[in-house]
């Protein structure tokens, strides 16, 4: 009778296991022996992964690094205008506290 009842709860167990596998993408491994799954999940580093990227078009064009000075500055002036921008050189914030 007992027998009956562990191959029972066995086999109950066996098929939830399986079923949460599949539900939630994990691989079933009831032997526990060695496989490469966790080393396939892990990211690509290194030159792999560089070669799936094209490179960086704003290092390669200097139009385009041209323009973004260009908005760079274009940006600074409107700021300055304001009254925003940047202190001159021994006005900033430390030298005003140091020379109190």
């Amino acid at each position: 009778m007992s027998s009956l009842r562990s191959m029972l709860i066995s086999a109950a167990t066996k098929g939830v296991i399986e079923a949460r596998a599949r539900i939630f993408g994990h691989v079933l491994n009831p032997t526990g022996q060695r496989s490469p799954h966790k080393i396939l999940r892990k990211k690509l580093i290194g030159e792999k992964v560089s070669q799936w990227y094209p490179h960086d078009i704003k290092k390669d064009d200097p139009l385009v690094m041209a323009r973004q000075e260009q908005e760079r500055l274009s940006k600074l002036e409107m700021l300055k205008r304001r009254g925003k921008g940047p202190p001159k050189k021994g006005q900033g914030r430390r030298a005003v506290k140091r020379n109190k």
